[in-house]
């Protein structure tokens, strides 16, 4: 696999929390001599408002063919309302380049981030697996008399056999590589019969195959109610699009808030696209202040994904110091701005 990273910092607080993952990247990567060529593009709302193009013609093929990973940071602004470039570039390489992982870890690393009363770094350690290219967001549907009041608006919700079975597998795989005791499968199968039912016979099928596994089915609507309630009992999560999309960010919280989560939209063994979960926060572009941990420990598991385990190990201890000692931004308790957070990381390194 080439060692070629392409680097998009995005809008919003995107380019200050990138730059601070890509200073602790750089660092690493000249000190333990890992070859990481980082390629950096200039896509954004900037670039858009002022040539109209989200990604020049032949982006997208270049990245697919010629990179390991993209590092990521947001895509939103509020003088593009409709986010057209965000969906070109972020959608975009989801659905084009088939990452069909969604990979979000929710460790807790001080007890004092979590909001559940009696709930710690023992209770809080399990990973979601989100599928990434179908479901309610593939944009399928349409809407008839639009604007009128006998308006009617149809959203479809897409589930092919192929890729229910391979993010289910990728979840009963990842639990075996990694020791995890057990998988569950969230859906809404009693509503959605059609598509919650291929969901569950598949979830059923691929189980059987890990004898060694406990699998188990939940309601989307019990297991947020049991991540909240017990987080302990789940070690791998795996659930579809839109559910994905909720439960994660619930999982965020359980872990101190969005400005520490990191996330992995994953195609194994192809080129792959990694992001903070917070969004471009506009409002605080260019104030100091956003969490940049989010940003470094998303840096930590792009080096897990290119198989550098030691490194990425590293990266995760110097962020968890940082935090126990409080030299953090605000939103954690500590009192730095985004490039002070970044640089009592960066000092943690040698």
């Amino acid at each position: 696999m080439t060692k070629r990273i392409a680097v998009i910092p995005g809008d919003g607080i995107g380019p200050e929390v990138i730059d601070a993952g890509m200073r602790v990247l750089e660092r690493v990567n000249d000190e333990h001599r890992l070859g990481l060529e980082f390629t950096h593009f200039t896509w954004s709302a900037d670039e858009y408002l002022r040539t109209g193009v989200s990604m020049p013609p032949g982006a997208m093929e270049d990245i697919r063919d010629h990179y390991a990973a993209v590092y990521l940071g947001a895509f939103g602004d509020p003088r593009v309302p409709d986010m057209k470039h965000a969906a070109d570039i972020l959608l975009g390489m989801r659905f084009q380049l088939d990452l069909y992982v969604n990979y979000r870890p929710v460790k807790l690393l001080d007890e004092r981030l979590c909001p559940l009363k009696g709930k710690g770094v023992a209770e809080i350690d399990f990973v979601i697996f989100r599928e990434n290219t179908e479901g309610a967001y593939v944009g399928m549907g349409g809407a008839f008399k639009k604007g009128t009041a006998e308006e009617v608006a149809v959203q479809e919700d897409v589930s092919t056999r192929k890729g229910v079975e391979r993010i289910i597998r990728y979840a009963f795989e990842y639990a075996k590589r990694t020791g995890r005791k057990s998988v569950c499968m969230s859906d809404k199968s009693n509503v959605m019969r059609f598509g919650g039912d291929l969901w569950v016979r598949t979830f059923e099928e691929v189980g059987r195959e890990y004898p060694g596994i406990e699998h188990f089915h939940m309601f989307v609507d019990a297991l947020t109610m049991q991540m909240v309630r017990a987080p302990e009992m789940f070690d791998v999560i795996v659930t579809n699009n839109m559910f994905g999309d909720i439960v994660t960010d619930l999982g965020a919280a359980l872990q101190g808030g969005l400005g520490v989560a990191a996330s992995g939209n994953i195609h194994p063994g192809r080129v792959s696209l990694f992001e903070p979960i917070h969004g471009s926060a506009p409002k605080y572009a260019g104030k100091d202040t956003a969490n940049p941990i989010g940003a470094i420990l998303t840096a930590a598991m792009m080096l897990e994904y290119l198989g550098f385990y030691e490194e990425c190990s590293l990266i995760e201890r110097a962020v968890t110091s940082a935090i126990l000692d409080h030299e953090t931004t605000k939103d954690l308790g500590g009192s730095l701005g985004t490039r002070a957070a970044g640089e009592a990381i960066l000092k943690r390194l040698g």
